[in-house]
């Protein structure tokens, strides 16, 4: 399996997915900026893999403070938080990596900051083994939704190279075909930039895992002919009552979904949900440059010179379509997401 990122060297080696899936080329990054740069560009992307990146670009923005106590060590790291922060905003792991970071630090004051540098890239380095980890339960939980020879539709990419390496959505599927099931899954395209065609196909490929690649506008119409027994998707911002946002052209197909009674999943590692937001109302939604649409890699114009252009890179899908969010702690309808955020909560009266 192709590694997302990786630390050598202490610089966090990432793969540049802007390559994919014609080049496998990293970029060796040395310091937040560097991070920063990979992330608003999507040269990685996806929730957890930004995640992890936010952690590394943290870790390395520490470096080369020359501050000898703790709160003029945590005061100079601030612009590192603040450039890390100001990337991507739909996507809460960054969010959540930062405060990961700061509570870390929090905890361990006491130690130089010669000692709090190395431990920093140690942590860094634990968010991405725990994401793994993660993603392999999820596996574990989502696989009881697999039959043998179901056809599985996916949107985007939220397989290994947007996490740490293993995937959420792809998780349930790669743990079905490794137990022998028959699975085959369709790959929705993704337009602007085409991650489903580029990365989900490319990957699930590799895997030897059966992937056939349809335009996003076909999905409906296999649903429709009975050629689909259920959706997986993953997401980079869940709300507390169960909204998802995702990839844009996600609610489409949540909508289809619903319409044509096929079950709606949703995988989510729990540092992609966001208790603090009572709905999907309040998540910000990322808009890109109108050259996304218009030109093909940068280089093709596909659109007339001048065209006003919308580029939402996210959409919300209502609590409503989800039949089920697949997370590391189990699987829970979306009306019961908030019990995982509730000390002592049990748990297992609210999975399915």
């Amino acid at each position: 399996m192709v590694r997302t990122l990786y630390w050598e060297d202490g610089a966090a080696m990432i793969l540049d997915q802007t390559k994919l899936p014609d080049e496998l080329t990293y970029v060796k990054c040395i310091d937040t900026d560097m991070v920063a740069e990979c992330i608003i560009n999507m040269r990685i992307r996806g929730a957890p893999a930004i995640g992890i990146a936010t952690a590394m670009g943290i870790a390395l923005g520490a470096q080369p403070i020359r501050a000898e106590g703790y709160g003029d060590f945590v005061k100079d790291l601030e612009s590192a938080y603040k450039t890390l922060l100001a990337t991507r905003p739909t996507a809460v792991n960054i969010e959540w990596a930062v405060d990961r970071m700061k509570f870390f630090l929090e905890n361990h004051k006491s130690e130089p900051v010669e000692t709090l540098k190395k431990m920093l890239i140690e942590e860094a380095g634990k968010v991405l083994e725990e994401d793994i980890e993660i993603n392999k339960a999820i596996g574990r939980y989502g696989v009881a939704f697999i039959k043998d020879g179901a056809r599985i539709l996916t949107h985007c990419n939220a397989g290994g190279l947007a996490t740490g390496g293993y995937g959420t959505a792809t998780a349930p599927m790669r743990t079905a075909h490794a137990e022998g099931k028959k699975i085959h899954v369709y790959a929705d395209e993704t337009r602007p930039l085409l991650q489903g065609a580029r990365l989900t196909s490319w990957e699930l490929k590799e895997d030897g895992i059966p992937v056939t690649l349809i335009t996003d506008n076909c999905a409906g119409a296999l649903m429709n002919r009975g050629e689909i027994d259920l959706v997986i998707v993953g997401t980079d911002r869940t709300a507390r009552n169960g909204d998802v946002a995702n990839k844009i052209g996600t609610y489409m197909v949540a909508v289809l979904a619903k319409e044509n009674g096929i079950p709606f999943y949703v995988a989510a590692p729990t540092s992609s949900i966001d208790f603090s937001m009572p709905s999907g109302d309040m998540i910000p939604i990322e808009e890109r440059a109108p050259e996304e649409v218009t030109m093909v890699y940068g280089k093709v114009s596909i659109a007339p010179e001048g065209i006003s252009v919308r580029n939402l890179a996210f959409d919300v899908t209502p609590a409503k379509y989800v039949t089920a969010i697949i997370t590391e702690k189990g699987v829970f309808r979306p009306e019961d997401l908030k019990n995982l955020d509730e000390e002592g909560a049990d748990l297992e009266k609210f999975r399915l």
